[in-house]
């Protein structure tokens, strides 16, 4: 890879906290690899709060506003989005997450490694108030095999922490629309396209999980959401019946708990403890 540049890429909406912003566009801004641009979709109108925001980082060079005159969601935001990012590695980032300082610079480093590479996310840490008291650690799959074999089962890389090939992405057709699964409907198709991931096992990311993040990855809707998806995939190959029958049964089965339930079951099953393991 000739040089160390990349764009990225932020959709913001009129619900977001207007802090939780400020910290994130900082914790791109204090990367070690310092990025080329910042693109930033505001997908709709915003709050004054939130636009006060935008305007204190109004003498950044590398920050690139595009406004939309109308909510289109966040797939569609993002698609939007890309078309402004100029490079080839685009690093992605919610604007209400914190990425640590070496984040990208330990993604790029992969993505020069191996020129085949074409995704890599990594582990991240949830936490609800305070950076400094990380409640669980989320880990996925780290090698392409695994990831593969994962991606069966369960959405394979943390999108909040994803750095892709902005070429793979447009050539799976980019985000589409799918409730709740835009993110996993397109890894599930770049990998169809041969696309080559990895996940880095180091926690790269600080993300805000409370109960309300749990609430909604449950209740009936959610279960038609899945079950849809999940055939969706099935339809389309990547899936198999075995697979479709194994996953939506076990996730859907989460689903339909009580809320303090599908926690528990989250941080026993799916999460790591934090003790000794950031």
């Amino acid at each position: 890879m000739g040089d160390k540049k990349y764009s990225v890429l932020m959709s913001i909406y009129f619900k977001e906290n207007p802090n939780y912003l400020r910290e994130s566009i900082e914790s791109m801004l204090q990367q070690t690899l310092k990025p080329d641009e910042i693109i930033i979709v505001k997908d709709g109108t915003l709050t004054p709060a939130l636009e006060q925001v935008l305007n204190e980082f109004a003498n950044e060079p590398c920050l690139k506003i595009i406004p939309l005159s109308e909510n289109k969601g966040l797939g569609e935001a993002l698609n939007i989005g890309m078309d402004y990012c100029k490079n080839e590695i685009i690093a992605r980032m919610d604007t209400d997450d914190i990425s640590k300082k070496d984040r990208c610079e330990k993604q790029f480093k992969l993505f020069e490694e191996n020129e085949l590479l074409s995704i890599v996310s990594s582990s991240i840490m949830e936490f609800e108030v305070d950076v400094d008291n990380v409640k669980a650690i989320k880990r996925l799959p780290l090698t392409h095999e695994q990831i593969l074999k994962f991606a069966k089962k369960r959405n394979p890389f943390n999108h909040p922490a994803v750095m892709y090939k902005k070429s793979v992405v447009l050539q799976a057709g980019g985000y589409k629309h799918f409730e709740l699964f835009e993110d996993y409907y397109l890894w599930a198709r770049i990998l169809m396209n041969n696309a080559i991931g990895a996940n880095i096992d180091e926690p790269l990311l600080y993300m805000r999980a409370n109960r309300n993040m749990y609430k909604r990855r449950g209740g009936i809707s959610y279960f038609k959401c899945i079950i849809h998806f999940k055939w969706h995939l099935r339809k389309i190959g990547f899936y198999s019946f075995f697979d479709f029958l194994t996953s939506a049964f076990a996730q859907g089965a989460v689903a339909v708990l009580p809320n303090n339930i599908r926690m528990k079951i989250y941080k026993i099953f799916l999460r790591t403890d934090t003790k000794n393991n950031i």
